[in-house]
Parts: structure tokens; C-alpha cells; sequence
């Protein structure tokens, strides 16, 4: 039925860096005779990668391969922490599920094994884990413990974060867009953007934040839960500094008898290039932490670790139970992809290529009035764009160099509320030489679109 003009729907959001009917008329044949039998057969909300998507068909360590044989660096995907079809991802995965592939409810020393290695990495408080599939159930997880550990209901978010897509998880995820509404039980607090706020004491500043959004829930009857946070604030836009900032918050969460929650996604198994966690970095230890994509190099596997004590309550309530979370093939993706991170020393190479990265980045664009800022931390970079005369935050800009370097086979893609910091979170096996050719093409890029 068509809707009378005054009361048409809102919009859906479009992803950021991702492909829109606008831009359907404008691939070749083949490739539009394949989107529309995609529209035609996979449900509501799908939407690909770049105005000109690519078609992978292989891919190998930091490189992926489309149709017609041509390389491209992928300098993005995280899920493929240690690099595409790591071989000994493959080989655990293929010799398990040749013996058994079941669940977490008959006795089995590979989840212990691993869980041992795992719980090893952290600080010594934490010291349980939960299996889940997917970040999202991670955080769906974490959030149900500290509900029955502190009694209360209310979560408090950065502005523009992403924690995952279960309906809980949605209604604090404030990234998904309008379309996508907030709970009553969430309250959203500033980005820690130091270099736009210019306070003379930012942590100060992001506890008057917090302490209003506490207050506020209060107010409303909800109490303190827990504040949930994104270790680099990716969806934010990528702020690895101040480090002084996650203790201040804490401390104001703590005092409040809330609980922090510390969302390692994105930023966990040694992406920031200093320890295995980002939280590490802010010398602060959370409550419960959450760790999803990477954890098995592309095969489902997440987990919640947390502090036995806050977990109690949970525990003497409520059942769970995942049937593929923890089964015996995802921990043995997992124990390989731990193994691997350790035994490669790709911690190391992630401080020191992502360190050569990051210096470098910030040379060749430091005479660019459109480039507001290069941060980040080991293999987790943003470039932040603006309008020069303005100096509004530039989407157009960043979503055109996007294409241009994909159209030049090197993806990256872009984050932050106005998708104008473009994003560069490569494998952890990236090498200087990858940096290389990905620094050659960006430059490229900024020539073509804005020559000087």
C-alpha cells in the first residue's frame, strides 16, 4: 500500500562505504545481472562493500583475489586477524572436524586447554570465560551478567558506537542510525575527540560526561548498569589517545556501583600493537570483556571473559547454554589462531608496521589542508577529513578516495558519525612492504581527487 506523503517512512541509513541502488546503473552487466538476483533471493538489510563491489572469489594471507585474477591489499578486514586461509587455521579446523565437532556439555580438555591460554593473556581478575558465536551475543551476554549483578538497567554508550545487532545489543548501538532507535535505558556520552574539544583537562571533561549521563539515569529510575565501550572507539572514529580517559570513566562507573565493559572486537587479539587487549593500553581492567570476529580467523567463535564475583549472580539464576558456542571446531580455530599470534610475534609486527604506517601517513598527507588528523595504534589507523574553508568533517571526500583506492586494489574503508575517517585496520601478518604499496596508492588517490 502507498503511504500518503505526511507519513512516509524514514529512509534506511545506508551502510558506510557500502553500495546503494543509486550506483546500480553504473556496473557493467554481468555484475548487475548478479546484484539484482541478490536482491531477488537474500533477505531484508544486506548491502555490499564500495560503489563498485568486488567479486571474491580467494584470498591469501593480506591478499584477495576478484573473477578476473586481480590482487587487491586488504588493509580492512579484521575478521582475517592473521591473514586469509592461514594454514594452520585450516589445518585445525579440517583435522577436527574429521574426529568430533559437538558442545560444551560433555567433558572435553580442548575448551580448558584453550581457555587457560586465553585467560592467561589477562589480568589476573579476570578470570572466567563464557563461548558465544558472535560479538553481538558476547555483548548480549555481558550485559544480562551485569544486569543481574548490579540490578539495574541503565547503559551508557559514546555517541556514535557499535556494539552488534541481537535487539539488545541494537538498542544501544547508536551507529545503526535513526532508523534504528535507542532504548529508554541508554544514555550516550561525548567521543573522546581530545583534538576537536580542546579542553585544557579532557579526562575531566569525559567524567563531567559520564557523571551527567549517571545522574540522568537515575533520574529516570533505570540506576547504573554498566558503561560499554569500544577499547579504540572505532565507530566513533578511531581515538586511541588520551589513554588517560577509560580509567577516568571507570572510576566514575565504579563509584556509581556500576560495572565497565570493555568491547575487544575490534580492538582485541593485539591489533594496538602494545598488548593483546586495548583496554591494556588505558592501564585500566575492566569488569567483563568481549572479543568476537577475529578470535577465529573467520570461523564463529566469541567469548565474554570476566571477574568470577560479578558473574555469581548470573550463574545462580539463569541457565545458558549456546549449542555451537565453545563446540570443539571453533576452539580449535581459536587455540590456532592463538598460537599463531603468539608464536609469529604478531603483536610485535603490529607495534612496528603499524608504527612505520602511522608515521608515514601522517608525512605524505601533512601538506593536506583536508586532513584534520592521522591517529591511531598499531594496525588501527584513521584519517580524519575535512573541509578545508569550513572544517566540517568531509563523508564525500572520504568515500571517494575509498572507491578510488579500491578501484586501485587496496580496500580500506571508512568510519566515525559522518563517515569521514577513512579506516585502515589491515591483517596482523601486514607487512612493511604492504604499508608500502598502500601508502604509494593513497597518495595516488589524494593526486587524482585533489590535485595541488
Amino acid at each position: 500500500m502507498e503511504l500518503p506523503a505526511a507519513v512516509t517512512r524514514p529512509r534506511k541509513p545506508e551502510m558506510v562505504n557500502g553500495f546503494s541502488d543509486d550506483d546500480l546503473q553504473r556496473q557493467p552487466p554481468h555484475n548487475r545481472a548478479r546484484i539484482e538476483r541478490r536482491k531477488g533471493l537474500l533477505g531484508p538489510g544486506y548491502q555490499l562493500f564500495y560503489t563498485d563491489p568486488v567479486d571474491v572469489v580467494r584470498g591469501q594471507g593480506v591478499h584477495l583475489y576478484d573473477d578476473e585474477g586481480n590482487q587487491y591489499l586488504d588493509a580492512y578486514n579484521n575478521v582475517a586477524s592473521i591473514g586469509h586461509c592461514h594454514p594452520a587455521v585450516t589445518y585445525a579446523v579440517s583435522r577436527q572436524l574429521g574426529i568430533l565437532n559437538t558442545n560444551t556439555r560433555y567433558l572435553q580438555d580442548q575448551i580448558l586447554d584453550y581457555s587457560e591460554d586465553l585467560l592467561s593473556t589477562f589480568p589476573d581478575e579476570l578470570n572466567r570465560v563464557t563461548y558465544t558465536c558472535t560479538g553481538s551475543e558476547a555483548n548480549d551476554l555481558a550485559i544480562r551478567i551485569a544486569q543481574a549483578h548490579t540490578g539495574n538497567a541503565g547503559i551508557i554508550v559514546t555517541a556514535n558506537a557499535y556494539h552488534g545487532v541481537t535487539e539488545a545489543v541494537a538498542s544501544f548501538s547508536p551507529s545503526l542510525g535513526k532508523t534504528s532507535p535507542l532504548g529508554p535505558h541508554v544514555r550516550v556520552i561525548a567521543a573522546p575527540d581530545s583534538s576537536r574539544h580542546g579542553s585544557p583537562d579532557f579526562a575531566e571533561f569525559m567524567r563531567g560526561q559520564i557523571r551527567a549521563a549517571i545522574a540522568d539515569l537515575n533520574r529516570h529510575g533505570f540506576g547504573l548498569c554498566a558503561f560499554i565501550a569500544d577499547s579504540i572507539f572505532s565507530s566513533d572514529g578511531v581515538f586511541a589517545h588520551p589513554t588517560t580517559v577509560l580509567g577516568a570513566l571507570a572510576e566514575e562507573v565504579h563509584r556509581a556501583g556500576g560495572v565497565y565493559i570493555a568491547d575487544e572486537v575490534q580492538s582485541g587479539f593485539g591489533r594496538t600493537g602494545d598488548a593483546w587487549w586495548g583496554f591494556q593500553r588505558h592501564q585500566v581492567v575492566p569488569d567483563l570483556v568481549t572479543m568476537g570476529k577475529p578470535m577465529g580467523n573467520g570461523i564463529p567463535v566469541a567469548a565474554t571473559v570476566l571477574r568470577n564475583d560479578i558473574g555469581r549472580a548470573f550463574g545462580e539464576n539463569v541457565r545458558y547454554f549456546n549449542t555451537f558456542g565453545g563446540s570443539t571446531v571453533p576452539i580449535a580455530a581459536a587455540r590456532a589462531v592463538y598460537e599463531v599470534i603468539r608464536d609469529e610475534h604478531l603483536i610485535d609486527n603490529a607495534h612496528l608496521v603499524g608504527t612505520y604506517l602511522l608515521d608515514e601517513l601522517r608525512r605524505v598527507t601533512a601538506a593536506r589542508p583536508e586532513v584534520f588528523e592521522v591517529r591511531g595504534a598499531g594496525m588501527f589507523l584513521g584519517i580524519d577529513l575535512v573541509d578545508p574553508e569550513s572544517g566540517r568533517p568531509d563523508g564525500v571526500l572520504a568515500k571517494a578516495i575509498v572507491d578510488d583506492m579500491r578501484r586501485n586494489f587496496v580496500l580500506i574503508s571508512a568510519s566515525g558519525p559522518a563517515a569521514n575517517v577513512l579506516k585502515i585496520r589491515p591483517p596482523l601478518v601486514f607487512h612493511r612492504t604492504d604499508a608500502d604499496r598502500l601508502l604509494e596508492t593513497l597518495s595516488r588517490s589524494f593526486q587524482r581527487l585533489l590535485p595541488q
